[in-house]
């Protein structure tokens, strides 16, 4: 197994849920390679989430490792982590997380704060990405004046401004209408081109048309095409 970008080895996540241990991920091993597109494909409870907040940072395994770019988050320590976060990754989660009462500009520059960045260099960046994304006309607006689909748009622009080798999404099609989840499908696709790695967790099998690696899981590990088709049919 060759290394590459993310290397993911024997992971483990178990949760005590009562006297019972659940296991969210039992004993996955992967690599992804830098500028891929991948989806985590898998039914809700199938560990894609849990593994795709492991790469993020925002979870921890109980046992095994994740690397990045050869550094091995699992070890890291919260400042650490949050350097990682701040300069390695870009995170679109499914429930937009925009704050209400700031504008999509001020949703996109925010993360900027923290990286020492001057108020107009931010606004310049926020304009950047809105034009990106296709928003320019609404960078004044806060998210209760945008639409799902123009939330989530600002979500990616946000995940984009400090412009990090790692894009992660958690389900970025599934609060929009299919047309929205297109052009979000999009986006991304458009980002993998330009040289940016792609994680996705999704059980919409429309982005696998933009993708160029499945992963599927099932009971937190991987399985085949053939034995996740099967599976789906037993339970559909």
């Amino acid at each position: 197994m060759s290394d590459g970008f993310v290397s993911v080895r024997n992971l483990i996540k178990t949760y005590k849920m009562g006297e019972t241990d659940v296991h969210a991920l039992n004993g996955v091993s992967l690599e992804i390679e830098r500028g891929t597109f991948n989806v985590l494909m898998g039914p809700s409870g199938s560990g894609k989430s849990t593994l795709l907040y492991m790469i993020g940072g925002l979870d921890w395994p109980t046992s095994g490792s994740i690397l990045v770019d050869g550094e091995q988050i699992d070890q890291m320590d919260e400042n650490r982590l949050a350097n990682y976060r701040r300069d390695k990754l870009g995170f679109i989660f499914q429930s937009f997380n925009l704050v209400s009462s700031m504008t999509a500009e001020a949703n996109i520059g925010f993360p900027l704060r923290f990286s020492g960045i001057k108020k107009n260099q931010r606004l310049q960046r926020a304009l950047a990405l809105m034009e990106q994304v296709g928003l320019e006309e609404r960078i004044g607006h806060k998210p209760t004046e945008l639409s799902g689909g123009q939330q989530q748009r600002v979500a990616v622009a946000r995940a984009l401004v400090n412009d990090p080798p790692l894009i992660l999404a958690d389900e970025p099609t599934g609060n929009l209408d299919t047309q929205s989840g297109i052009v979000i499908m999009q986006l991304l696709e458009q980002l993998c081109k330009s040289g940016k790695t792609i994680i996705v967790a999704s059980h919409d099998p429309r982005i696998l048309n933009y993708a160029t690696h499945r992963i599927n899981l099932l009971d937190g590990q991987l399985v085949s095409d053939a034995q996740y088709q099967e599976t789906l049919q037993h339970l559909g």
